[in-house]
């Protein structure tokens, strides 16, 4: 079985990574073929390995509602929601792996799911914690408006049952509706709605 690649971050200092002459970018191909001989999952940023680390209970229960939402509407359409199991490559040196992403073109077909990383990936969302917010509505954000398949980026506060939704109206430009309220989450692309109520559902 593949070694698992993608899971939240955990805080690490790559900086002095970067700057040590010795370190060598590596591109994704190269990090697929690495056998990391463990349970741990990584993700490549910049060229450089990040391990990643499980999240709290509250996350994991968010991000499992939305996958099994958007799983059973999705079926048949020739689109599937993943977990953060299946990588997203943003260029040669990065990839990353949002907590729920849904792809199209039928990635469930024999020939695509040989691929462990996909660059076209139409929705994503990612589920926040005090660790990682900066992160994911800072560096991700700008790095998946930049791939030209995606429509529509969640972001899921668990601890405040909050969403912020940033939608694409054109080649370059963007809603971006950062909800004070309970609201529910429109993905035109599949034109669907997922509800708060199933967002943060507890039972």
């Amino acid at each position: 079985m593949p070694p698992a690649l993608c899971l939240r971050p955990a805080k690490r200092h790559t900086t002095a990574m970067r700057d040590d002459p010795l370190y060598e970018p590596i591109t994704v191909e190269q990090f697929l073929g690495i056998d990391f001989g463990s349970d741990r999952k990584f993700e490549l940023v910049d060229g450089m390995i990040r391990m990643m680390s499980g999240g709290t209970p509250a996350h994991a229960r968010v991000s499992t509602n939305i996958l099994i939402y958007l799983g059973q509407r999705l079926r048949g359409s020739g689109c599937r929601a993943y977990n953060s199991d299946t990588g997203v490559r943003l260029s040669d040196e990065s990839m990353r792996c949002p907590d729920v992403t849904v792809f199209c073109g039928n990635p469930a077909a024999a020939e695509r799911e040989k691929q462990r990383v996909f660059d076209d990936p139409v929705v994503i969302f990612e589920v926040l914690s005090a660790a990682t917010a900066k992160v994911d509505e800072g560096a991700k954000l700008d790095e998946y408006r930049a791939l030209p398949s995606v429509d529509t980026i969640v972001f899921v506060d668990p601890e405040n049952e909050l969403t912020r939704v940033v939608q694409r109206l054109g080649p370059t430009s963007w809603r971006d509706d950062p909800f004070a309220q309970p609201h529910d989450v429109a993905l035109p692309s599949f034109k669907l709605t997922i509800s708060h109520i199933e967002i943060f559902a507890r039972d």
